[in-house]
Order: structure tokens, then C-alpha cells, then sequence
């Protein structure tokens, strides 16, 4: 497994797994047609805003529709002989802390057809180095209760129950469970 940087050179492979159902937003299905079109109307800067360390891209679209100011953030592909999935970071500049708007520092998704592979376990481990070197001391990572799949990625990758809770209105309101993964320096 490799995570890779997204890049145009493999675009088809991501295209390929949205059109074939899959999408990169837990949160939001729509997600997938929304990439899709912005795709097709300008890959180059689709590509290069999935890479976004100084939050250029603009504002985010939550699951109730309204949009809150973008994170710094950094995408990248699960590659295993084809496009897998992604693992995405986001981070609050000089803080652990996030906005209640945000859920988690690390969030992954992969695609159906290569589930159970341990795919994500592996994608979780590969980007913590990358979280340490923004400045990170710990991650949180959230997931529902009703996935137990999550639940074991987390906890394979060193993470701890911290809390349950119910999230903020603006991503859905469901009962939430945030893992803390700590850093080693």
C-alpha cells in the first residue's frame, strides 16, 4: 500500500471509483457527483485543491448544506495496484483544537470493492508521520458507533476511546465516538 499525492497523471482511477458508486465524503453521498462535475470542468485545479496546506481552496460544504471556512488540509490517494480510496488531514494551525464543525483530524474512506483488505489501517499509520510534522501532538478521529469496521482501523493504529457525543447539527447530529491517537515526537 502507497499513499499517493493526487495527481492528474491518475485522475481516470479516482473519476473510475466515483463513477462506479463510491464517494469520498462519509457525510455526504451527492459528494461523488459534485467531484465529478468539478472534474470535468477543471481537473487540474480539482487536483491541485486536494492538496491544500494553506487552505486556499475555499469554504467547505457540510452536510446541512451551509459551508464554514476550510482547514489546512492534505489528501491522498490509498494506492494497492489501482486507486483504493483516501485518507485526508486537517489541522488548526499552532493547536490540537478543532472547530465543532470539523470531525476529526484525519478522515478516510475506501472504496467498497476493496474493503477488509486492511487498506485503512495501513493508510492511518502512513499519514501520522505527516501529522507529527505539522506540529501535532495527538489526532482525533471520529467515527459512528454503527461501524465497527472504523472502530478497528482506529484502534489497530493506536487509538483510544476518548468520548461519545452527539455532533454538531451541521454534521448530522449522530451520536459520535472520537478516538485520540498520540504522537510520538
Amino acid at each position: 500500500m502507497r499513499l499517493l499525492k493526487p495527481s492528474i497523471r491518475e485522475i481516470s482511477a479516482y473519476v473510475s471509483a466515483l463513477q462506479m458508486g463510491w464517494s469520498p465524503d462519509n457525510l455526504r453521498s451527492e459528494a461523488a457527483q459534485e467531484q465529478i462535475t468539478s472534474i470535468e470542468t477543471d481537473a487540474e485545479s480539482f487536483v491541485s485543491n486536494l492538496d491544500d496546506p494553506t487552505a486556499k481552496a475555499g469554504p467547505i460544504t457540510l452536510p446541512d448544506g451551509s459551508q464554514v471556512p476550510r482547514l489546512p488540509s492534505i489528501r491522498r490517494w490509498i494506492w494497492q495496484d489501482e486507486f483504493c480510496g483516501h485518507i485526508g488531514l486537517r489541522w488548526k494551525p499552532g493547536t490540537e483544537e478543532l472547530p465543532p464543525t470539523c470531525s476529526g483530524h484525519i478522515g478516510y474512506a475506501v472504496v467498497p470493492w476493496r474493503q477488509k483488505e486492511g487498506l485503512a489501517t495501513a493508510a492511518l499509520v502512513a499519514i501520522l508521520p505527516e501529522a507529527r510534522a505539522v506540529g501535532l501532538q495527538h489526532v482525533q478521529i471520529t467515527t459512528s458507533p454503527d461501524n465497527p469496521a472504523s472502530v478497528r482501523v482506529i484502534e489497530k493504529a493506536g487509538g483510544t476511546l476518548i468520548r461519545s457525543y452527539t455532533a454538531d447539527k451541521a454534521l448530522g447530529g449522530r451520536e459520535t465516538l472520537e478516538f485520540r491517537i498520540l504522537l510520538a515526537s
